[in-house]
């Protein structure tokens, strides 16, 4: 059996010094989002608490889908960086980027050379912009592969990006991991499902990688983004996929979001007759610790959640 955690949305804080400099962009939208709203329900200590439950869970692998800072400032970069490093080994932890930390121009590229180590298929290439990706890890029976919909956007946006280029490289890896039998897990920041977000957060490109999963297969999608613990399916009755997020790793209780949770994974079985059973850990109020709030056979898709 292998077990694969899953979060997202980490909003490291608090934020770094920021200068007026920092301000003439984009960034000035967001840096009011965060003293208004962000500053008071994304907590450091929530979060660690979260880490704690997950490392005594002892998954073989995690995988973190992206958003891990605010205004992709260079100190948060690096913090995000260091933080990583306290995580776990880059061979054990799998990132892809989110919005926030494409959030201005040039920020991608820094967040990938800061975070490549954890961003690093097993060809040994790390991403070093929006070409090098998805890129491909495999563990045990397991296909970790990530994809990238960062990009920076205009203010008061938050599109996700999935184009042609990216949807052809997909496509080969999840045609060449299926030959050889494997899960195949694709982590993405944006949820790949219509409505699942408001339409200035939606991933342009929904239908491409819908029809890449649909032509090629996969047998779980897992994303960010909603800060919701969400669960849809892609794909045509029969083979069916699961696609999965979660609320966001440093939500503090009593936002209008649920609290900070994680997804962890058991996945058994074989190609012909995988089996996922999904358990969500997380706080269900204040100063609780992390209990388990719904567990979930995924290997066959429940009559409630069919779309």
């Amino acid at each position: 059996m292998f077990r694969l955690a899953h979060i997202s949305d980490v909003h490291l804080g608090p934020l770094p010094p920021v200068t007026y400099r920092d301000l003439a962009s984009k960034r000035v939208v967001g840096y009011v989002n965060w003293q208004r709203n962000r500053r008071r329900h994304m907590h450091d200590s929530v979060l660690e608490t979260l880490v704690a439950d997950i490392r005594a869970a002892g998954p073989d692998h995690l995988a973190v889908t992206g958003d891990l800072v605010n205004l992709a400032l260079d100190g948060e970069i690096e913090m995000a960086r260091l933080w990583l490093e306290t995580l776990g080994s880059p061979a054990d932890v799998s990132v892809v980027p989110g919005n926030h930390d494409a959030y201005v121009p040039g920020a991608f590229h820094k967040a990938c050379r800061a975070w490549g180590a954890w961003m690093t298929g097993d060809d040994g290439h790390a991403p070093v912009d929006r070409n090098g990706f998805p890129y491909l890890r495999v563990r045990g029976p397991v296909a970790l592969i990530g994809v990238s919909t960062a990009r920076a956007t205009a203010p008061f946006m938050a599109n996700g990006f999935f184009k042609e280029g990216q949807a052809a490289r997909l496509g080969a890896m999840l045609e060449e991991t299926g030959r050889q039998g494997l899960f195949r897990v694709v982590m993405i920041h944006h949820p790949p499902l219509r409505g699942a977000v408001s339409p200035q957060k939606r991933l342009f490109g929904i239908s491409r990688f819908q029809k890449t999963l649909a032509r090629h297969g996969a047998e779980l999608v897992l994303h960010g983004h909603s800060h919701l613990p969400t669960l849809g399916w892609l794909g045509k009755r029969g083979v069916r996929i699961p696609v999965v997020g979660v609320a966001a790793a440093g939500q503090a209780p009593g936002g209008r979001h649920p609290a900070s949770q994680y997804n962890l994974f058991e996945i058994d079985g074989s190609p012909d007759a995988w089996r996922i059973r999904l358990t969500r850990r997380g706080l269900s109020g204040p100063a609780l610790p992390p209990a388990d709030l719904e567990t979930v056979e995924l290997g066959v898709e429940p009559e409630a959640v069919r779309s």
